[in-house]
């Protein structure tokens, strides 16, 4: 998958959010099967996943399975509160997030769906916005580090 774009939307009183159609369009292919909602792993964020692409992950998660401790407590932990029969509306393009998960992500009204290649992530917009700014010094090296580490250049990301 190549999910690409952020949308800002709102979410109702009962957890729904109303995915726009730019999204919807770009999920159409796959928008028949389930769907998966889960904490992101490094944000105070959900993420979305188709459910095959939730399967790949899932495969590579389990690649790594041994009998320890510190898998026990990530397993747990990568699937805590975990929805995995999420339907998307394929007339409307919504979808409905649990109670659990909207407490998780502290998501009020508006919200910012941030489309990360295999996934989408759900945002309270507040937040989104103040993890933006505190990453705006880093940035640069980060993507410095990425693009020189894969053979890349920074330059071509510059003047790209």
């Amino acid at each position: 998958m190549d999910l690409m774009g952020q949308f800002d939307c709102k979410a109702d009183a009962k957890g729904r959010v109303t995915l726009p159609n730019a999204l919807k369009n770009q999920l159409m292919p796959m928008i028949e099967q389930d769907f998966v909602i889960k904490r992101a792993v490094f944000q105070d964020c959900l993420e979305l996943f188709p459910k095959s692409e939730f399967d790949v992950l899932m495969k590579q998660v389990r690649a790594e399975k041994n009998i320890s401790r510190d898998y026990d407590l990530f397993f747990r932990k990568f699937t805590a509160g975990m929805k995995i029969d999420v339907k998307v509306d394929s007339e409307t393009g919504r979808v409905q997030i649990p109670r659990n998960l909207i407490e998780f992500a502290n998501i009020e009204k508006e919200v910012v769906l941030n489309c990360a290649d295999d996934r989408v992530e759900i945002w309270d917009k507040a937040k989104y916005e103040a993890v933006l700014q505190e990453s705006e010094k880093v940035y640069p090296d980060v993507a410095e580090k990425i693009f020189n580490k894969k053979g890349g250049s920074a330059d071509a990301v510059r003047n790209g």
